[in-house]
């Protein structure tokens, strides 16, 4: 049975949560009125949950929170408040809090919230892989990780706690920097999980306006809006049964999250013109690379979808904290491009490998990608060289100009001017897919053209 201590001075909130979770039959309870015993109680009982108010005399709910962090005691937090009051929000999601609800508690909510931190707490105490070998051979489904290329320890880590969540039908939230494999972790997930039979679609939130995203998520029915010819199903509807993968969570209008909201908590919506409810099963697996502890506190960002999204979540480290795998995934991606591309390049030279792996990559994985690619494409050589590499990653990585090949002194604006015709040689003058080599967008690039006029 779930242990669950609640801490609360007021007797007739105690005297409540004790029958009915009680009358739950799955639940230990134990109840504190005085919470200056907590801090013994805590350190002398072992609990799975604790339910937390928050406005204490003496010792504070915010006071508990801190302990058990700064103590590393392994329990699961909910918090109760009678008051909304959102930088109490933030702080108590920053000291660990699994989720956070107003008082009066509805009764349903709750009982939910604490399946969900009960199975949080128990992958998580299972999910220590301290004693086990951190090794792709040590997974039970190492295959759905076949497109992440690393050796490193703390990514072996994740996947461990990944196979473990996706085993679940919780939501997840993946945090990380912008090319760090977020989609390829959610669908590690899917391919790991129940669903895999399913569909997984993917949607970028950031990629669509707000009256287009609303269409595009939910479907619309013909005749809601100019242009709507016919009836539309959305991403959400295509995803029956299966994942969708909301990357860039963050991007999304606080009036569409309140529609996922919606779907979250009721599993059903609206298309766009449509009085009739449909219902649906999907699993929301989503990213960000913003900090949404401070989109909640400009308003930007609903904490209650928060929490719903937030009961799994992975925290990818960016490339530059990724021991070793630079120099994995420059030859990975020197094998793909060499295929891609016809190109016969057996090697990349040691002053370039060092280059990299001496550059802190604030694209991630996706910018070193970026930089093998474009420098294959223009490589004459069996070995890739430095002055194959695009220009701006040797102005960053800062390499002086004579130290390109051992050859003749050249100024960064000589290397961009050469390197921009090599580009557009090999896309025979078509200038889309040369800004995309590039990195750069196509008015950007026709500037440049001019501006060293090489038309």
């Amino acid at each position: 049975m779930t242990r669950i201590l609640v801490i609360d001075d007021d007797r007739a909130i105690l005297n409540f949560m004790r029958i009915f979770l009680l009358q739950a039959g799955k639940f230990a309870v134990q109840t504190l009125q005085d919470s200056t015993k907590a801090y013994d109680l805590l350190d002398s009982e072992d609990f799975d949950v604790l339910l937390l108010d928050m406005d204490m005399p003496a010792v504070t709910g915010l006071d508990i929170l801190k302990y058990i962090k700064e103590n590393a005691i392994s329990i699961m937090t909910i918090v109760l408040t009678g008051v909304e009051d959102i930088d109490l929000a933030i702080n108590a999601m920053k000291l660990g809090t699994s989720d956070y609800m107003l008082k009066p508690i509805d009764e349903q909510k709750l009982m939910a919230a604490l399946d969900s931190a009960a199975d949080k707490l128990q992958l998580l105490k299972t999910g220590d892989q301290s004693d086990q070998p951190l090794s792709l051979d040590s997974l039970k489904n190492k295959e759905a990780f076949a497109e992440i290329i690393t050796q490193d320890g703390k990514m072996l880590r994740i996947f461990h706690f990944v196979e473990k969540f996706a085993m679940t039908d919780n939501s997840v939230l993946i945090w990380g920097e912008s090319g760090t494999g977020k989609e390829l972790i959610a669908r590690a997930i899917h391919h790991i999980s129940d669903r895999k039979d399913k569909k997984f679609v993917a949607v970028n939130a950031g990629a669509f306006a707000n009256e287009l995203f609303a269409s595009e998520f939910f479907g619309h029915t013909k005749g809601s809006f100019t242009g709507a010819i016919a009836d539309k199903k959305g991403f959400i509807e295509e995803a029956n049964g299966g994942s969708l993968f909301l990357d860039e969570i963050g991007e999304l209008s606080l009036p569409i999250q309140v529609k996922l909201l919606r779907v979250l908590q009721e599993e059903e919506f609206y298309r766009l013109g449509s009085t009739k409810n449909i219902k649906v099963d999907v699993r929301i697996i989503a990213a960000t690379n913003k900090n949404l502890f401070e989109e909640i506190k400009k308003g930007e960002f609903r904490k209650d979808l928060f929490f719903r999204l937030n009961i799994n979540s992975i925290n990818l480290p960016p490339l530059k904290e990724r021991t070793g795998d630079v120099h994995l995934l420059a030859y990975h991606f020197l094998e793909k491009f060499n295929k891609k591309n016809k190109k016969k390049i057996e090697k990349i030279a040691p002053p370039v490998l060092k280059l990299l792996n001496n550059y802190t990559f604030p694209g991630n994985v996706r910018e070193l990608m970026n930089i093998i690619n474009s420098a294959i494409i223009v490589e004459s050589n069996s070995e890739l060289r430095k002055k194959s590499l695009p220009h701006y990653f040797l102005e960053k990585a800062h390499i002086s100009a004579g130290a390109i090949e051992g050859g003749l002194p050249q100024s960064l604006q000589e290397i961009e001017k050469e390197h921009i015709k090599k580009v557009l040689a090999h896309t025979k003058n078509n200038k889309t897919n040369a800004a995309k080599i590039l990195g750069i967008s196509r008015v950007n690039l026709i500037s440049k053209i001019k501006k060293y006029v090489l038309e």
